[in-house]
């Protein structure tokens, strides 16, 4: 199989696909815009370019005659839609990495949203979010790149054309080595800072979000770029069970060694620093049945492996700024009621 890949060169789940792409066979280039050192697998091409600036390459793409096109980098309905002009009449399908942020439940947890939770699990066709551009009351002016920022108008772009088939996986928050959020460093800094007691709020310990282990993701990518039945459909790509924000800092201690305590208490007797604006009433678990279902689809790596493997690798690489208002253990100490 022919395949482009759009984006992917930073070390995390877009280098994962394009490494185990390369390794079944498939003929890979990737579009990207070289400011990164990753090294690319053997045989894999490579078009240097600005996303923004994609038709200017038209001519290159339709050389190459792809089966599938890869977009790892679709954020705004702008690039959904010069992504489809480009590739139309070149290409037979279009597969879009896009985010469980869709749902209306992300909406809600930003407070964007005034309707009901979406019923648990959350499916493929559950309820989107009403209110568009999700980080618009959080930036400073429109050149912002979250200002355009949504994956529903790209999502709507990709699966409505009329001639080029469509896939839509909605990934969901995905860790493990070359995370950049960094999403398990601040439990993992307490503990190896010989923290015995870790502090959440009442409500966020007992929320839950879907997780992904980054290579198992990128399994979960491959098989619906490889397979045709995945044409017109729209998947939830994620771990089966979410735990709770308490049980997933357990888990995380538990990979690194740790035998302290997870203390819940009410918002208002947290430190300022742990205080989060986001409404915890909103669990954001979706329901993975259908990729399983449809695709064959499994994780191969166990969570307790891929949490091993991730403190490991955050241990190596921890983040380059460090905001030590996030770790004033003076005022953890006094709001600790043990």
């Amino acid at each position: 199989m022919r395949i482009v890949f759009i984006g992917g060169t930073g070390g995390f789940i877009g280098t994962r696909v394009i490494q185990k792409l390369a390794a079944r066979g498939h003929e890979v280039t990737v579009f990207h815009r070289g400011e990164t050192n990753t090294e690319l697998p053997v045989g894999v091409r490579e078009i240097l370019g600005d996303r923004q600036r994609l038709a200017g390459h038209a001519m290159k793409f339709k050389r190459l005659r792809p089966d599938v096109v890869v977009d790892n980098f679709l954020r705004y309905e702008r690039e959904a839609i010069d992504l489809m002009d480009v590739f139309r009449g070149v290409v037979e399908r279009v597969v879009a990495i896009s985010s469980q942020d869709v749902y209306r439940n992300f909406g809600l947890l930003l407070g964007r949203e005034k309707s009901e939770s979406n019923k648990l699990p959350i499916t493929e066709d559950g309820f989107l979010r009403s209110v568009l551009y999700p980080y618009r009351d959080t930036v400073v002016h429109e050149e912002d790149p979250k200002y355009d920022y949504d994956k529903i108008p790209c999502e709507q772009v990709v699966m409505n054309d009329a001639e080029i088939a469509g896939t839509v996986l909605r990934l969901p928050a995905t860790y493990g080595p070359g995370d950049k959020q960094h999403r398990i460093f601040p439990y993992l800094r307490r503990m190896d800072d010989g923290r015995d007691f870790i502090l959440l709020e009442d409500a966020e310990a007992l929320w839950r979000w879907t997780h992904g282990f980054v290579e198992n993701v990128a399994d979960a990518i491959v098989m619906a770029v490889e397979d045709e039945r995945a044409s017109n459909r729209t998947y939830n790509v994620g771990e089966p069970d979410a735990l709770s924000r308490k049980e997933w800092v357990e888990a995380i201690g538990s990979a690194a060694g740790w035998e302290g305590e997870v203390i819940s208490l009410p918002k208002d007797k947290l430190p300022e620093h742990l205080r989060s604006p986001v409404a915890f009433a909103h669990d954001m678990v979706v329901d993975t049945n259908r990729i399983r279902a449809e695709l064959g689809y499994e994780e191969k790596v166990s969570r307790e492996d891929a949490l091993v493997a991730t403190v490991e690798w955050e241990r190596m690489n921890p983040p380059a700024d460090i905001d030590p208002i996030q770790f004033d253990y003076e005022a953890e100490d006094a709001a600790n009621p043990r």
